[in-house]
């Protein structure tokens, strides 16, 4: 699955992981991907419970040396 949008919030600790994904996927269209690339290491907890209250799915993740790379997809 293709992303529509590249965020980029490495170098930043919680919250703004949070914060900026939150900004971002208002921005987004249903069904749209938002792809997260991160180096707070407690970003993989964080996003994930944050998608799921938020009604988003988070449906792959995967690090890449330092980066930990997120794909979250709009569900609301």
């Amino acid at each position: 699955m293709e992303s529509t949008k590249i965020l980029n919030v490495k170098g930043l600790a919680c919250p703004m992981p949070i914060v900026k994904t939150k900004k971002a996927m208002n921005e987004l269209h249903l069904g749209d991907v938002l792809e997260i690339h991160a180096t707070d290491k407690g970003a993989k907890k964080d996003l994930a419970a944050w998608a799921k209250v938020s009604g988003h799915e988070m449906f792959k993740y995967e690090e890449d040396g330092e980066v930990l790379k997120f794909w979250m997809k709009k569900g609301n």
